[in-house]
């Protein structure tokens, strides 16, 4: 499985990659045979001591941080991100790596099944919702594969898969705000959910529900707020 995640992101020797959660580097000394250097965040002071004894400092740096936190400007444009990120923070974490969509080149994680399924969903299904818009108003998305979660040690109670995260060249100026309030109430019709929105004026049907509208509706929504 560690062969499959490095093999789909096919990484060259000079790419400049950066590993979130590399825990005890079961992914690290895989991902440092096809590259010449490697940056991780850990948060966690003993993995993040672990790993840095383990390899040379002139092939992984650690940064002992909260990846909630950190700046990921810092890195040169182009960078690659990837990572088995922690499940507990994933939607956040997400939301937060988002606004480097200009920063990065591409982005490969591992998350459970049900987040995978939720960012790449269509409109008008269950799984769609402001992490499905947010995502896909800055991304080109695809899942890869599933993994069971006997890949895992210990096997968590759920399953996982892979998503790659390609940034778009026209990222959609979507207001998260908007979003947000939209999908608080995502059982509504748009009218009720959105009582300030002149939708006749935009050629949208009022009696839709926020689930019903493409990543291209929000940002139509998203401009004529701002205008």
């Amino acid at each position: 499985m560690l062969a499959r995640i490095v093999d789909a992101m096919a990484p060259a020797k000079d790419d400049f990659v950066v590993e979130i959660g590399p825990g005890e580097g079961a992914l690290t000394g895989p991902l440092l045979e096809k590259v010449a250097k490697l940056e991780a965040i850990e948060l966690d002071r003993d993995l993040a001591s672990s790993l840095a004894a383990r390899f040379p400092p002139w092939k992984l740096t650690v940064h002992c941080a909260d990846a909630l936190e950190f700046d990921f400007a810092r890195f040169p444009a182009g960078v690659r991100l990837v990572g088995n990120l922690p499940y507990n923070i994933s939607t956040p974490l997400l939301f937060h790596l988002a606004r480097y969509a200009k920063q990065v080149r591409d982005m490969y994680f591992m998350l459970q099944l049900e987040v995978v399924e939720r960012m790449v969903a269509a409109p008008s299904t269950p799984a769609y919702g402001r992490l499905s818009v947010s995502l896909q108003a800055r991304f080109g998305m695809k899942k890869l594969f599933n993994v069971a979660p006997g890949a895992f040690r210990p096997p968590p109670k759920v399953e996982s898969a892979l998503v790659r995260m390609e940034p778009l060249d026209w990222q959609l100026p979507v207001d998260e705000d908007l979003l947000r309030r939209a999908f608080s109430a995502r059982r509504k019709t748009l009218r009720n959910a959105l009582p300030e929105v002149d939708f006749a004026a935009l050629g949208i049907d009022p009696g839709l529900r926020p689930e019903n509208l493409s990543p291209e509706d929000y940002a139509r929504l998203s401009i004529r707020k701002v205008g």
